[in-house]
């Protein structure tokens, strides 16, 4: 809005913002349109300048209002207190407050000393904030000062816009039976144009490490450029971009199965793109939240399984038993393949008792199987049974194993 008329400063506030770039029309004709050839004749073969038409100054264009503003960019704003009067000022003060609904900012700098104008004498000052919120937002600038009679005087000017979502983020996951857990970021591109994902990236909580899964195979330390997305990765208006890590327990995490399976935090991703004119922008997610999985009191998972097998050679795998109870448990292990056709028999003794496992620890033992069948089987029949309270836990489809035919030598 406008400065009162009795007031004898002026403010006025410009947003700091780079150039449009600009695509002109190309006017075409074919010789079968109704102008036929009539263009051509009209426009001189020389006045095509490939140097001229390529040059920055003329695809560009200075804005021509407040633009847009996302969520994670920098707002830049210029700010000018001038007097306007044929007398002096004294005691000038300027204060900028950014107001949002959650907070109120002060952009200028605080403690700063009065300061008196002469006449068309102004005060300049360039305000900086990245912006974190979404919304409605007031920026709010008053100037207080004393008249040549020494009489109080305030002014004040109040601008008002929105602050936009520039990316949205969906995220999947998936615990594997290692404890590894897979995470799935899906970011599309929501602003008006293109965008360049200069990083992404995953922060994990501290009971993981990350492993980046979106990078060319490479020996050692891939290079900057071996992203699967190519070195520039430019995202156009509401594409999409898949990313997949790998969150891999640490080793004191992988001693403390307990913390580890309620833990929900998995980490925050972290990105960071620019606009077509090099507009920097940042996001960082909250906390991202998984479902914990409940492996019961009786974990089952396999160690060691070589693959691929030969057909009717006998294999060995190592199995970790561990007990996630509050208690010491006794197991016995049982072998079930009466229930269905099964392609892989297991060998030993059944219904055989095992060692007492206490609480929060595992035990590992070694099982054989032979397979009688080729192609891709599955191990299953596999039961543990609780001795103490007579609950049967059954492991069907543990892991995938692929049988070769013998090869006769």
């Amino acid at each position: 809005m406008d400065s009162k008329s009795d007031q004898l400063l002026a403010i006025k506030v410009m947003r700091l913002s780079r150039p449009l770039l600009y695509n002109p029309p190309v006017v075409e004709s074919d010789p079968w349109d109704l102008p036929g050839k009539y263009l051509e004749h009209c426009v001189p073969s020389d006045s095509f300048d490939p140097t001229e038409n390529i040059s920055v100054e003329n695809n560009v264009i200075l804005p021509q209002g407040f633009g847009t503003i996302y969520l994670g960019e920098t707002f830049q704003s210029y700010l000018r207190v001038q007097n306007t009067a044929s007398q002096v000022v004294t005691n000038v003060v300027v204060k900028a407050e950014l107001q949002t609904a959650a907070q109120r900012l002060q952009l200028t700098k605080k403690n700063v000393p009065p300061i008196d104008l002469q006449p068309q004498q102004s005060v300049d000052e360039i305000l900086n904030h990245e912006v974190t919120e979404i919304g409605t937002h007031i920026l709010v600038c008053e100037v207080t000062y004393k008249s040549a009679t020494g009489d109080p005087m305030t002014s004040s000017r109040y601008y008002k816009f929105q602050v936009q979502k520039p990316l949205d983020v969906k995220t999947k996951f998936y615990n594997a039976e290692s404890d590894d857990v897979y995470l799935e970021a899906q970011i599309q591109n929501i602003t008006a144009g293109p965008i360049f994902l200069e990083k992404v990236s995953l922060d994990p909580s501290p009971l993981f490490k990350v492993l980046s899964l979106n990078d060319f195979p490479s020996v050692g330390n891939p290079p900057s450029d071996s992203s699967l997305f190519g070195p520039v990765n430019v995202v156009q208006c509401g594409e999409i971009r898949q990313y997949l890590y790998c969150l891999q327990p640490r080793a004191e995490a992988r001693l403390d199965s307990r913390a580890l399976r309620g833990e929900s935090n998995i980490g925050k991703l972290d990105l960071v793109w620019r606009t077509s004119l090099g507009d920097r922008g940042r996001l960082q997610t909250s906390q991202l939240q998984r479902m914990a999985p409940n492996y019961g009191n009786i974990r089952l998972t396999i160690e060691k399984l070589p693959n691929p097998v030969e057909l009717h050679k006998p294999i060995n795998l190592v199995c970790r038993i561990t007990n996630t109870s509050e208690r010491p448990v006794e197991l016995s292990l049982v072998y079930e393949t009466r229930s269905k056709p099964t392609a892989l028999l297991w060998t030993g003794i059944s219904n055989r008792p095992l060692d007492k496992i206490e609480s929060n620890c595992w035990a590992e033992i070694t099982l054989n199987l032979i397979p009688i069948l080729p192609g891709l089987q599955s191990i299953s029949g596999l039961r543990l049974v609780d001795l103490f309270l007579k609950r049967t836990y059954d492991y069907d489809d543990l892991a995938q194993v692929l049988v070769l035919p013998r090869i006769m030598q």
